[in-house]
């Protein structure tokens, strides 16, 4: 297979700061750092093995090397002031790659500041458009336009796959349901036993694992910490404090609703609520619900993907008001909704909820996307929105 879609794009960027690459565990982090070290004559530093923390905490490094790649380096307590020193005096003649599976951000354990040393990249599961290997477009306005020539029946072959196998490399590429199965019963149980129990302070593992297994059937209703709370028969805080925690390691994500005065004037929406979707969508068991959480990966992809490398103050939330409207996706874009996504399992006529958000707010561009069904039409411009009925595959590989 070819080399990930970010790949060319962390290249470019080595070559000014060092780069800090996160994502999910075995979302191939590592095979592509093993490709840098390959084109670069590198060598690879795994905080985890024993002999290469003590070369770290030594600092016993290889300076012949053209690129230093150091994987989990955040698990090192003083990581960022050892690493801003590192860079400070070998950043001229050495190339740095730090990866992690959790949010580097987040484990900066009161460390001195790297900024203005890196650039920030996130690695995702596979998407349709990697899949395609879509050229993707400099000028971020013409994403919405939905102008890309895309294979129709390889599209659809690779959603098919990936909707019941998974986007993460090992399952999917593995091509078993089987298979699948099998990685995604180790993958909770690994996540919260080998990566969080070394960076938090968890006596309670097992109520964590359970936890995991339950967020799966929240996705596409607010979220309830109350009622998980209730399930476990723990506190309130405990819950709350192990979402983060899952959600700093890259196990599930949340959204926040749209709200401002300034952008809903005419609406009472919500202001609290969150709704959580997993990193891995096959755990969502109901097809609709499953589906909604396929899209949303896919944007949250798109949204990363427009902040990372194009600099852009994009943002991915949802809308839903005091008397029930719901819309599932909108993107902003330098804080202003930009689209508006619905997620349907089924090609219909457009939904009252969409149509009702877009007579009140102004949305450049709304899309309606379905899993199954031909239909790809336009609709009539609702206050001045462009709105399209459209397929899964037609818009998915339109993004990134």
């Amino acid at each position: 297979m070819q080399k990930r879609q970010v790949y060319q794009k962390i290249k470019q960027d080595l070559e000014h700061k060092m780069v800090l690459l996160a994502g999910p565990r075995q979302v191939g982090k590592t095979t592509l750092a093993i490709d840098f070290i390959k084109e670069y004559s590198g060598i690879y530093y795994n905080w985890d093995e024993d002999a290469d923390r003590a070369l770290i905490q030594n600092s016993r490094l290889d300076f012949g090397k053209e690129l230093w790649v150091f994987d989990e380096l955040h698990k090192f307590r003083l990581w960022r002031n050892w690493l801003k020193g590192k860079y400070d005096k070998y950043g001229k003649e050495h190339k740095i790659l730090v990866t992690g599976s959790a949010k580097l951000d987040a484990y900066s354990r009161g460390g001195d500041s790297l900024q203005g040393r890196y650039f920030a990249q996130r690695l995702h599961p596979f998407t349709l458009a990697e899949l395609l290997e879509a050229e993707l477009p400099e000028d971020v306005e013409l994403y919405p336009l939905m102008q890309r020539e895309i294979d129709e029946k390889v599209a659809k072959e690779i959603i098919k796959d990936m909707f019941q196998l998974g986007a993460f490399p090992e399952p999917f590429l593995g091509s078993s349901v089987r298979l699948a199965k099998r990685w995604r019963s180790s993958y909770g149980a690994r996540l919260v036993r080998e990566d969080i129990r070394d960076l938090e302070s968890l006596i309670n593992l097992d109520k964590v694992e359970v936890l995991y297994s339950h967020l799966p059937h929240t996705v596409a209703s607010p979220l309830s910490i109350n009622s998980l709370r209730e399930d476990l028969e723990v506190s309130f805080e405990s819950v709350r404090d192990w979402i983060k925690i899952l959600e700093k390691n890259y196990a599930c994500f949340r959204l926040a609703p749209l709200g401002g005065k300034r952008i809903m004037k005419n609406i009472r929406a919500v202001k609290k609520e969150q709704k959580l979707y997993m990193w891995d969508f096959p755990l969502v068991e109901e097809k609709g619900n499953r589906f909604e959480n396929f899209i949303a990966c896919h944007l949250l992809k798109f949204v990363h993907w427009l902040e990372d490398i194009h600099g852009e103050n994009v943002e991915l939330r949802y809308f839903r008001d005091s008397r029930g409207h719901e819309v599932d996706f909108i993107v902003l874009k330098d804080s202003k909704p930009w689209m508006a996504i619905e997620a349907k399992k089924s090609a219909q006529s457009l939904d009252p909820n969409m149509k009702y958000l877009l007579e009140r707010v102004k949305i450049p561009y709304a899309f309606q996307v379905h899993l199954e069904g031909e239909d790809y039409y336009k609709v009539d411009d609702i206050n001045g929105a462009k709105v399209s009925i459209i397929p899964a595959w037609r818009f998915l590989g339109n993004l990134t």
